[in-house]
């Protein structure tokens, strides 16, 4: 894939956490971290349906904040453990912001930020 003037970004989550690396200059630059993000958790709730709505509000939030980092992008590669990355593809696909951006899932455990940063960049050159 060509990385020639595109903003590409990766982002690593799961249910509590997330980093998000994209480039040093928007468009171009070597691969940096952005940002480390930390869900809040919905907390303790009577009911079962206001817990899960809790949980729902609270991931959306999550979403939003990661989101936030990633300005015009155009390719993003989403990976981590469990459902979080396909569930965060979803939420980009529904925003209108980037339902143009290339998402692309990859399942991976934890890794230091060096090790995201280079398969990241393996990723896009």
């Amino acid at each position: 894939m060509s990385g020639k003037n595109k903003k590409q970004f990766g982002v690593w989550i799961d249910s509590q956490h997330a980093t998000i690396v994209g480039r040093e200059d928007i468009d171009s630059g070597s691969f940096v971290i952005l940002g480390h993000l930390k869900s809040n958790g919905a907390g303790n709730h009577s009911s079962e349906k206001t817990s899960n709505n809790a949980e729902r509000t609270v991931t959306h939030q999550f979403f939003k904040e990661i989101a936030s980092h990633m300005q015009n992008v155009d390719a993003v590669l989403v990976t981590g453990t469990g459902d979080a990355q396909e569930q965060f593809i979803g939420f980009l696909a529904e925003t209108a912001q980037f339902k143009n951006a290339a998402a692309t899932a990859h399942t991976s455990n934890k890794m230091s930020d060096q090790e995201f940063i280079t398969l990241i960049a393996a990723h896009f050159n």
